[in-house]
């Protein structure tokens, strides 16, 4: 009843307005004096100083500064400049060059909010004078901004694995294949669509010499050798999560001092919003664990794996359930939110059911890129509007929903094929 009480004030809070952070925090000390009165807040301490005190999230404000150095920078309209010449004799030309720079992007920015700021500044205005449709252009941005928190590093997989503990790195190794095949799979989507109504993206007939293709991969060179750099550090044991960050942070630094483009403002300016963004997502962390000390305080995770059982739940129905409870969520509430609250509690069924922790961090991460995509508080869809003036939100939400309608193709095709995510995480572990 306790539990209720306390989901039921969250809902409330969130629905009428209140910052997510704030909804959590109400909503976790009424849960704590719910159940033993005052005397229970005299733990907060020790939680709010377990919950800071971690090396694990000192990864988040790297990965977010070196993803600012280079939006800062103006690097990413030469990333984008890169791709484009290899993507325009495709069906559907430079709208590939959305999903595939959103995804090499991706692997340096860790977030989603980062990725479709960098393609969307560049690309909605740049395609829509070219004739693309503008709807199917602002889909397509969307749908490659999510990519931000699946393709390693992600910065939702370290706050996931912060609540499990659960390895960072097999985390990381977990998502890169189904980042590049849900990526494919986007891809897959605009070439059907222009081929069945060539008008949504004109076909580019004009002539490259090889010069031109030689420059084009110089732009993409150095995020290339970044993205190996991180990765490669990581999968190979020679740097944790965090110490690969901070490397990035060198990298980024680097490759913006080689195209000329490093001065004091562009880095106070990296540094201002890394603050900025670093603060509200830790805030959120730290705010959440004691939603999740009170969880685990009340026993509603080991209440919860006695009633499925008595239900007879399969993990599969289970986890079409979750579906629908974050696409619901997602329509009011933040990514960071809904793991917050949901995979505390939710995360001892799923174990007892038998389910690989690491591949429900997958799960749970495109479950986060559905909310989003989801109005009317879809953040992704405000992100890619706001980056062109006579692009408005509505026409994000009708040219994202063939996409949504891949994402819940691939999550039934991940929940049939589980190695789609634990294949890679299994051999860098010699399992």
């Amino acid at each position: 009843m306790d539990a209720l009480i306390a989901f039921g004030i969250l809902l409330i809070l969130i629905i009428g307005g209140l910052w997510v952070q704030f909804a959590v925090g109400a909503a976790a000390l009424t849960y704590l004096w719910l159940m033993e009165g005052t005397s229970a807040w005299k733990a907060l301490g020790l939680v709010s100083w377990g919950s800071a005190n971690s090396f694990t999230l000192a990864a988040i404000p790297l990965f977010i500064l070196m993803a600012e150095i280079l939006l800062a920078s103006g690097l990413s309209s030469r990333l984008y400049n890169g791709i484009a010449p290899f993507m325009r004799r495709l069906p559907g030309g430079l709208l590939h060059t959305n999903i595939v720079g959103s995804g090499v992007f991706a692997a340096v920015a860790g977030g989603s909010a980062p990725t479709a700021a960098a393609m969307s500044t560049v690309a909605l205005p740049s395609l829509t004078s070219r004739g693309y449709d503008r709807r199917f252009v602002a889909g397509s941005l969307a749908a490659g901004g999510t990519l931000g928190i699946l393709i390693p590093p992600s910065i939702t997989m370290i706050i996931y694995a912060t609540f499990t503990e659960t390895s960072i790195a097999k985390l990381f190794a977990a998502g890169l294949v189904p980042g590049i095949l849900l990526g494919a799979f986007y891809s897959l989507l605009i070439i059907a669509r222009a081929l069945s109504n060539p008008g949504l993206a004109p076909q580019d007939t004009s002539h490259r010499k090889l010069g031109d293709y030689l420059r084009a991969a110089l732009d993409v060179f150095p995020f290339t050798v970044l993205i190996v750099f991180i990765l490669g550090s990581i999968y190979a044991g020679l740097a944790t999560p965090t110490e690969a960050g901070a490397l990035g942070v060198i990298g980024a630094i680097l490759i913006s001092a080689l195209y000329g483009r490093l001065n004091i403002d562009m880095l106070k300016s990296a540094l201002s919003r890394t603050l900025t963004m670093s603060g509200n997502v830790l805030f959120i962390v730290f705010i959440s664990m004691l939603f999740a000390y009170a969880s685990a305080l009340s026993g509603v995770g080991e209440a919860l794996v006695d009633q499925v059982a008595e239900a007879g739940l399969s993990p599969t129905a289970m986890l079409l359930i979750l579906v629908v409870v974050f696409a619901i969520l997602g329509c009011f509430m933040e990514g960071l939110g809904m793991i917050a609250i949901i995979v505390p509690v939710i995360f001892p069924t799923l174990m007892a059911m038998g389910i690989d922790p690491i591949w429900f961090g997958v799960f749970v991460v495109i479950l986060v890129e559905l909310g989003q995509l989801t109005p009317p508080l879809g953040v992704i869809l405000f992100v890619v509007a706001s980056s062109d003036s006579r692009t408005r939100v509505e026409d994000v939400v009708m040219g994202v929903l063939p996409f949504f309608a891949i994402i819940l193709t691939f999550l039934v095709l991940l929940i049939a094929f589980p190695d789609i995510a634990l294949w890679l995480p299994n051999l860098t572990s010699g399992g």
